[in-house]
């Protein structure tokens, strides 16, 4: 099992990013995917997913901001970021969870991405 997440970068507030992970070894069109995330001395935390179906979650931190979306032709999902702030700034992660119980809950995700690293300047 893989997933390789890219994407990540230097933007100041209010740019964008687009954070893709792609999946390999396990059945992704089955699999609930999410993205979390934890910045500088902060625990890792939700950020938003997609299950199976096709429906989303977001942190109410990201909403209105993040969109998450997934491709399952190319075992892919996307985090579309908006209007970024410094707070934003963190290490990011995806994560695969084979069921569609409790979405923001990091204990339901076996399969985790190495992460990349989100850095929004003031």
């Amino acid at each position: 099992v893989q997933l390789q997440a890219y994407g990540g970068g230097l933007v100041q507030a209010g740019g964008f990013l687009r954070l893709s992970c792609a999946a390999s070894g396990f059945t992704f069109r089955s699999y609930t995917m999410g993205w979390f995330r934890q910045g500088p001395g902060k625990e890792r935390e939700f950020v938003a997913a997609i299950n199976w179906s096709g429906d989303t979650y977001r942190a109410d931190s990201v909403k209105g901001r993040f969109t998450i979306s997934r491709d399952n032709a190319k075992n892919t999902v996307h985090l579309q970021m908006n209007s970024l702030k410094p707070e934003d700034t963190a290490v990011y992660y995806c994560a695969a969870n084979p069921t569609t119980v409790r979405p923001a809950d990091m204990s339901r995700y076996d399969y985790w991405g190495q992460g990349t690293q989100v850095t929004v300047s003031s």
